[in-house]
């Protein structure tokens, strides 16, 4: 029963942030594997909107993505801002404030992976 509750509020997190960080992103929640020990592995899927952004935030562990179809640009504090294009694939290091933003006037579909401290929510909102 636990288990059940912990991936149910995992899936609602995953769907919710961006509705608390940002409009135009659709983010699908695929899977949830409880490793390694004291982590969550979360798989989803984000669709961005031409023109819309994620907004400044962090989350509790590492995230590693592919961009499956459109342009990003993703702005980490403290270094140089990386064009993304479909094929390529990026890392997020835990607790780095990142944005990503939407580059041209297609959508942006990525693949992301997030090895998260399981007693943490997924993501939160950076100043």
């Amino acid at each position: 029963m636990i288990r059940k509750t912990l991936l149910g509020l995992t899936v609602v997190a995953f769907a919710c942030t961006g509705a608390a960080i940002a409009q135009g992103i659709k983010r699908t929640p695929l899977q949830k594997v409880e490793f390694p020990d004291g982590y969550n592995t979360v798989t989803g899927l984000a669709e961005i909107e031409p023109g819309a952004e994620a907004g400044r935030h962090t989350h509790p562990g590492i995230e590693t993505g592919y961009i499956l179809e459109g342009e990003v640009e993703l702005v980490m504090d403290g270094k140089p801002s990386i064009h993304l294009k479909a094929g390529e694939s990026y890392t997020i290091p835990a607790g780095a404030v990142h944005n990503p933003r939407t580059r041209g006037s297609k959508p942006v579909k990525v693949l992301a992976v997030y090895v998260v401290d399981k007693n943490k929510p997924l993501a939160s909102p950076a100043p």
